[in-house]
């Protein structure tokens, strides 16, 4: 069954939160006090102590010095594994992507986070509604950059294919000189040789893939599996009919996209480079 968005509590936030709670008590401060000497918001401060969100290491360092914690909190934010920091509905994927023999992508809202720049990836999480406290935008950009380690991965990264439409390559979103280092990092990992790039043109008239994004991956076991997101709902697909579909899918997708050597020149014309 799909599971919620919804922020979810989490073993390790909670143990934190409550490791803030106390230092904050101590301090005989509220949490509206604690909130404006370290510059954020009240609602970050209840969250982080009902263990709805982790505490990212900056705000850590901000309230261990508002608060005199010695240093408690930091190491507390520190502790907590990686993955944890993901909310429980991704938490699965994440680990899944970590170790997939391949990857199959295709993203209609944005530049999938495997190929964004940091300056991408801010832009993108700037972007979410309700904003985002700008140190827990700082916090997911960097797990998100932490994520492209795959690329580096021993013995070998994972054999991954993405197809990307055109108009995420034209929207500027955080601005020109953002775009423009995206698509000069896209050209670039386009000729790593364990990636392959294809781009849906604008002036496409049919589409197979106008039911939203996907992600097909394969385990080190084989199992073919699904990771399918929307609007505050996202879950792994492991029904091997559903599967199957979903590839059928993918494939007309490919053949509906640019060929990965034309997506090549199409990026090459977009940076003024052809």
């Amino acid at each position: 069954m799909p599971k919620s968005n919804r922020p979810q509590k989490n073993a390790s936030w909670k143990v934190v939160g409550v490791l803030l709670a106390h230092h904050r008590r101590r301090a005989l401060l509220t949490q509206q006090q604690l909130a404006d000497l370290v510059f954020c918001d009240v609602e970050s401060i209840a969250s982080i102590e009902q263990g709805r969100r982790p505490l990212s290491l900056k705000l850590a360092i901000a309230l261990d010095a508002a608060l005199d914690a010695k240093g408690a909190l930091r190491e507390a934010a520190e502790a907590i594994p990686r993955r944890e920091r993901y909310p429980a509905f991704v938490r699965e994927y994440i680990e899944l992507e970590a170790e997939a023999l391949s990857l199959l992508s295709y993203e209609n809202a944005a530049i999938p986070g495997l190929l964004q720049t940091s300056q991408c990836a801010a832009a993108v999480f700037a972007n979410f509604y309700p904003p985002l406290p700008a140190d827990q935008i700082a916090q997911q950009t960097d797990d998100r950059m932490a994520r492209q380690s795959l690329f580096h991965r021993v013995p070998q990264p994972p054999v991954m294919h993405f197809v990307i439409e055109q108009y995420l390559l034209q929207r500027p979103i955080g601005g020109r000189d953002v775009l423009r280092g995206q698509l000069r990092h896209l050209r670039e990992v386009s000729e790593l040789p364990f990636i392959d790039l294809q781009i849906v043109p604008l002036d496409r008239e049919t589409h197979a893939g106008l039911n939203g994004p996907m992600v097909l991956l394969e385990t080190p076991d084989h199992e073919q599996l699904a990771y399918l997101e929307g609007q505050h709902v996202s879950f792994l697909q492991d029904d091997p009919d559903e599967v199957h579909l979903l590839h059928l899918k993918y494939g007309m997708l490919r053949s509906q996209a640019l060929s990965i050597e034309d997506s090549k020149r199409l990026l090459d014309e977009m940076l003024g480079e052809s």
